[in-house]
């Protein structure tokens, strides 16, 4: 799952989970990280970026600092992306977490992976509510979606927002134009 707006591109490493889980879902599953980057790097060179910078959230505050508020950093995610940069060399270690979507927003970065879902939806719905696209990274056909739900409680009242949508259709319309290219 992944989220496009006008600023901020941003792709989660695990999606609808209790926040207490996903720890424990760095430990056994070691392909989780490995995956987010992946789909990370697909979507890049779906855009034509073939050298993404790619930032990753720390799971801790200060992004562990050091093993201080954590050890997840440390001991699981920092080494899988020392492995990883071999192969994605504009792929940072976990950065704090309160600070990379700015950095994103300054250019630093092309691309964020986020460990949870509201790491990633919180700066994205807050900065992009009405603009932003839940696209989904991994398969065969292009997915895009408005980035918020469908609003029941408004339909046929004249008062939901179209940006969302409207950007769903282009960003797919778009998709598909690039895919065709690379195809043939």
């Amino acid at each position: 799952m992944a989220f496009a707006g006008k600023e901020l591109k941003v792709v989660l490493a695990t999606w609808h989970e209790p926040l207490s889980d996903i720890p424990g879902r760095f430990y056994r599953d070691h392909t989780l990280l490995e995956r987010a980057i992946l789909h990370t790097a697909e979507w890049a060179e779906l855009e034509g970026v073939m050298e993404p910078r790619i930032a990753v959230c720390g799971l801790n505050p200060h992004a562990g600092e050091g093993g201080l508020m954590g050890s997840e950093e440390k001991n699981i995610l920092n080494p899988k992306l020392e492995i990883l940069r071999k192969i994605y060399p504009g792929l940072t270690n976990c950065l704090p977490a309160d600070t990379v979507f700015h950095r994103q927003r300054e250019g630093e970065f092309d691309y964020v992976v986020a460990l949870y879902h509201d790491q990633a939806l919180i700066p994205v719905k807050t900065l992009e509510f009405h603009h932003a696209v839940n696209i989904t990274l991994g398969l065969k056909h292009i997915r895009t979606s408005p980035d918020h739900g469908t609003a029941f409680s408004i339909a046929g009242k004249g008062l939901a927002q179209t940006g969302s949508l409207a950007n769903a259709v282009q960003l797919a319309y778009r998709y598909a134009e690039l895919r065709s290219r690379v195809e043939s």
